[in-house]
């Protein structure tokens, strides 16, 4: 209903509708705003969730995480009915040829065979590092508008795969190092970085540099720390942005000697190499880091 609508009537804006009699009403003078209303919903009545289920006619939302899209007919691999009995004999027979057929039509040429092996690999590299769904869809719909721009030619689909991994993470805030890309992808690091830049030049990402803050509760988790703890890493490095220190250096590295400091200021002490191993980097550079950030921010830390 529009916000808009007023009761002829009494003036009141206050409306109730019976589904039942297609009618809009005043709840206060109880005149009949609007007759005939066509009701959009299902004809059929549902009382628990089993039974809304099973009374469904429409089947998943589309997704650009399969190749068409999620708007071909799928054949289950259970040889059951629509009544949950058991289909034998002939039949079975029928319906595993027909399965067999499906899956072969479903892709018609070589790009879409290439498009279907690339998006399965990115659904087992965004499981492998929990990502959320709704990020692993921007993902594909980066790597399709790479495909469609033609920038997959003469490059490993594993490689642009994990390039459009490794952007979509950093667009969505949930940043991923190249680290833990490489570590479920089967290619190596170097290559990944190269494809990222060449995927961002192409389709003309912007992407802003990955702020150390987004890391802090991730490599807080892992260490085990406080609430308390993460909330004065984050302090620091807003003081550190604030300042300039932070520029020009891995935000990874920033993130993990924030967050020694903090423990250290917190009572929770943990060693270098305890955050060091969270954070993929060195203790060399966590060790570099502490030392930027406690002197040109003057921080007393208790030894």
């Amino acid at each position: 209903m529009s916000p808009r609508r007023v009761c002829p009537v009494c003036g009141s804006t206050e409306f109730i509708y019976d589904p039942r009699r297609g009618e809009i009403v005043c709840a206060k003078c109880g005149y009949v705003i609007e007759e005939n209303v066509v009701d959009e919903g299902p004809e059929w009545r549902a009382f628990e969730p089993g039974q809304r289920e099973k009374r469904a006619r429409t089947g998943a939302p589309m997704t650009l995480m399969i190749h068409d899209k999620g708007l071909s007919t799928d054949i289950d691999w259970r040889d059951k009915d629509i009544h949950g009995n058991q289909i034998t004999g002939m039949y079975r027979t029928k319906l595993r040829r027909l399965r067999m057929w499906q899956r072969r039509m479903r892709i018609n040429d070589a790009a879409e065979r290439n498009l279907a092996f690339a998006l399965s690999e990115l659904d087992r590299m965004a499981a492998q590092l929990r990502l959320p769904r709704h990020l692993k869809e921007v993902a594909a719909s980066l790597y399709r508008k790479a495909v469609m721009k033609k920038l997959i030619r003469g490059r490993s689909i594993e490689g642009m795969v994990s390039a459009a991994l490794y952007a979509a993470c950093r667009m969505e805030g949930i940043p991923r190092t190249l680290d833990e890309i490489a570590s479920v992808s089967k290619v190596s690091k170097k290559e990944i970085g190269r494809s990222y830049r060449f995927m961002a030049r192409g389709l003309g990402l912007n992407l802003r540099p990955t702020s150390p803050i987004e890391y802090v509760d991730r490599f807080g988790d892992a260490l085990g720390v406080s609430a308390r703890t993460k909330k004065r890493a984050k302090e620091i490095l807003n003081e550190a942005i604030k300042r300039g220190i932070t520029s020009g250096k891995g935000p990874t590295g920033l993130a993990a000697a924030a967050l020694y400091i903090a423990a250290l200021l917190e009572g929770e002490k943990k060693t270098q190499r305890e955050v060091a191993e969270v954070a993929h980097v060195t203790e060399v550079t966590v060790r570099n880091r502490y030392k930027e950030l406690v002197e040109k921010l003057g921080i007393n830390v208790p030894i």
